[in-house]
């Protein structure tokens, strides 16, 4: 791990600061107290979909007089939390009883003295309206950086499960009755069951007396961290977290398995859903994009079989349209190049996810990335993962075994590439690199 602490894989491009440092960063909200929120965890909604879709949902079609319990780790911490929740594509209003925040301990217990109830307007429960997404009250809960937050939600009456995320590399345990105080929970019922998606818990915002910026991550499978560990908090946004918490920077993860730039997949196309995913966060200064594999390789398989191919101009322009919304909210934008796919998912119904012709799309849309003037950066991830003998595959240390998604160790490699005083330094004094953590 070390050995890739000082190698660089940021290729750096025009005159502008990347992400002015968090001290100097002017405050997205601001409470009358004089406090500072920002986004300290994501997780960006989804459309549940239809029962013939190629992959499960992973949650009930409906919960009734059931407790959810679910395990968060933030970036930043603070002094108190509010905790945001959606219900982005549900077609009718869904009553929310009790919901509690505690620090969590081992297998969705909780700590003891942090159990906290939350409050809406300063009511127990809440109703979230058809489509909108509601923001609790702040609640007096001192969480350190990095630390793992447990949110239960009882749901009193039947209510339909309409947005979720589907990926959240997170267990999360669903019982029966209200069990939201419960320091440990009952899980004997015979409707106890564990998911690894997420349902209607959508951010966690902290508050600190210091104003505190965010960098946000949008992207598809290998951001969400599709072969991630299990409970682990290894994808590679996970990691930059770790990094960058010392220097009072959060991150936030916007990324959808399944998700596209142009298209929508598993969930909206980027360049729908960038303003309530990441413009729309408290102290979002720093916007990184890796996202576009889906639209190069889905079309002709089974997810679209009868879609045409994107245009390499198709696909700038989507790039273009990214970073002009991003950067009319004052928010720098940075690319990432796409990694090497050659033989992705094989011995599944995707196994006809690469070809050749996918791979010379991706290869010339990359060395657009690298000299283009759209991006204030761009991180090289296609240099930092490809195996340098065979630069159409991911080095197999990097590789989960599916040759598309990187594993523990290339999420790692990826976000210990970030060279860290580039991605915080004052414009002026930005010193730009591109090198790469394995001899080519």
């Amino acid at each position: 791990m070390n050995s890739l602490l000082p190698q660089l894989a940021c290729l750096l491009i025009a005159g502008s600061g990347l992400f002015a440092a968090a001290q100097a960063a002017e405050p997205a909200h601001v409470d009358a107290g004089g406090g500072h929120w920002v986004a300290s965890w994501t997780a960006a909604p989804q459309p549940v979909w239809a029962k013939d879709f190629l992959f499960p949902n992973n949650v009930p079609e409906q919960l009734q007089d059931q407790t959810l319990r679910q395990v968060a780790r933030l970036s930043l911490g603070g002094n108190r939390v509010r905790l945001v929740f959606s219900n982005a594509y549900g077609d009718q209003p869904m009553h929310l009883g009790r919901i509690s925040v505690a620090i969590a301990g081992k297998d969705g217990q909780l700590r003891t003295g942090s159990l906290r109830e939350r409050r809406f307007d300063g009511r127990a429960t809440a109703t979230l309206a058809a489509g909108a997404a509601q923001v609790s009250d702040p609640v007096e809960l001192k969480v350190p950086a990095l630390a793992r937050l447990a949110v239960s939600i009882h749901f009193p009456g039947p209510t339909p499960v309409r947005t979720f995320h589907w990926d959240g590399r997170q267990t999360a345990w669903l019982v029966e009755g209200d069990q939201t105080g419960a320091a440990a929970l009952d899980l004997r019922a015979s409707r106890s069951q564990t998911t690894t998606a997420r349902v209607l818990l959508s951010g966690i915002e902290v508050e600190s007396a210091a104003p505190a910026g965010a960098v946000a991550v949008i992207g598809d499978s290998i951001t969400d961290g599709a072969t991630a560990s299990l409970d682990a908090d290894s994808r590679w946004p996970d990691v930059l977290a770790e990094r960058l918490a010392p220097r009072g920077v959060a991150v936030i993860n916007a990324g959808i398995s399944g998700g596209r730039l142009l298209s929508d997949g598993m969930g909206e196309s980027a360049v729908a859903r960038l303003q309530r995913d990441v413009l729309s966060q408290p102290g979002v200064r720093t916007v990184v994009v890796l996202i576009g594999i889906n639209d190069i390789a889905w079309p002709g398989t089974a997810f679209a079989r009868d879609q045409p191919r994107p245009t390499l101009d198709a696909l700038q322009a989507g790039y273009q349209q990214l970073a002009r919304q991003a950067r009319r909210q004052g928010v720098r934008v940075i690319g990432m190049t796409l990694a090497p796919f050659e033989g992705a998912l094989p011995d599944t119904p995707l196994a006809d996810y690469y070809q050749q012709p996918k791979d010379a799309l991706r290869r010339q849309l990359n060395d657009w990335i690298r000299s283009t003037t759209v991006f204030d950066a761009v991180i090289d991830a296609d240099r930092v993962l490809r195996d340098p003998a065979h630069p159409q595959r991911l080095l197999p240390r990097f590789d989960s075994g599916d040759h598309l998604h990187p594993g523990d160790a290339g999420n790692q490699a990826l976000a210990e590439a970030v060279d860290l005083d580039a991605l915080l330094a004052p414009a002026a004094s930005m010193t730009f690199v591109s090198t790469s953590p394995h001899k080519e």
